[in-house]
């Protein structure tokens, strides 16, 4: 997806050399990348006129619009994101998003419009549903069910963050590759709207340091508007990146292995308390299981004072060639 997973479906990443860290083709800086992002995500509704000329099923329609990523196709994240907002655009405000799960069904092209249709499953005292579906050319390119809920006391508990160094005292992007000659790392390092800081050696430029977990410290190039629909939405962009990293840590594998295709085939995430990612937060990621070429990867995101405000959860097809399997 949703993550260092290049687009929705079968979403394959360049088999060697230095990949692009979902950077935004047409922004020149990482402000403009971050501004290009938020107006993405900002779908807007569509006319019932519009809605049944384009053969749209559901009760609310909305319209979206694509960045042009480097690999060609749409972003995972992006579109869970967009797909995210416009089911909270049917929901009172007062209610806010507790949990999304979806499936990539089919690949994203750029060039052509993105439609979401939002069907209203169940709206109770305390709890709604909502079911998305993102489209293209009449067909699913991903299924998304979210549920909201009205603010209520109860328990309270977290897994406690883990005591690792913190942004400021690891490299920066620039730090690490600015020293690399070559236009694709200049676009990157220009145009990202998520800086990310590896805890752990990045897997960007080959094998990955073997562990059973990585942490990642992200945050957004720019800082954020006030509107917590859109932070929601940058922040579920953002639990698409590097999620299925932790898979190939395992094996001690890294982005550039030979022949290696990968693929966000689901995601899902929790959403536990308030946060905003232009502040500093740390993804913690870890793979319980691989298998039958998928898989597992679970995430945890922290505010930099340690709450935990959603967790994540991700299976992706991870197909390596026989010579390329770790001995």
């Amino acid at each position: 997806m949703s993550q260092t997973t290049p687009s929705a479906g079968e979403r394959e990443r360049p088999p060697r050399g230095f990949p692009l860290i979902h950077g935004v083709a047409t922004a020149d800086n990482p402000v403009e990348a971050v501004a290009a992002i938020l107006r993405v995500l900002d779908v807007r509704p569509e006319s019932a006129e519009q809605a049944a000329v384009d053969g749209m099923p559901g009760e609310d329609h909305f319209t979206g619009i694509s960045y042009r990523p480097p690999w060609g196709r749409i972003f995972g994240g992006q579109v869970l994101a967009q797909s995210l907002v416009a089911a909270i655009r049917t929901v009172p405000e007062d209610r806010p998003v507790h949990s999304l799960h979806a499936y990539f069904l089919r690949p994203g092209d750029p060039d052509v419009p993105l439609h979401f249709s939002v069907e209203r499953l169940r709206d109770g005292r305390s709890f709604s549903a909502r079911r998305t579906h993102a489209i293209q050319d009449g067909k699913p390119i991903l299924s998304m069910i979210s549920s909201f809920q009205e603010p209520a006391a109860g328990l309270d508990h977290q897994f406690p963050m883990p005591d690792v160094p913190g942004p400021d005292e690891l490299p920066t992007m620039e730090e690490r590759y600015a020293h690399l000659d070559h236009p694709q790392v200049t676009r990157m390092l220009n145009s990202r709207p998520v800086d990310m800081r590896h805890v752990e050696s990045p897997l960007y430029l080959g094998p990955a340091e073997k562990a059973d977990r990585q942490a990642v410290w992200i945050r957004t190039t720019a800082p954020l508007p006030d509107d917590p629909v859109l932070a929601t939405a940058m922040l579920t962009f953002a639990s698409d990146y590097s999620l299925l990293e932790s898979v190939l840590r395992r094996h001690g594998l890294g982005w550039p292995t030979r022949g290696m295709r990968t693929a966000s085939l689901d995601h899902a995430m929790w959403f536990h308390r308030p946060s905003r990612l232009d502040d500093w937060m740390l993804y913690v990621q870890e793979s319980p299981s691989a298998s039958g070429s998928r898989g597992l990867a679970l995430g945890r995101l922290y505010t930099r004072d340690g709450v935990l405000a959603a967790s994540t959860a991700q299976e992706g097809m991870v197909r390596i060639p026989e010579e390329s399997l770790p001995r």
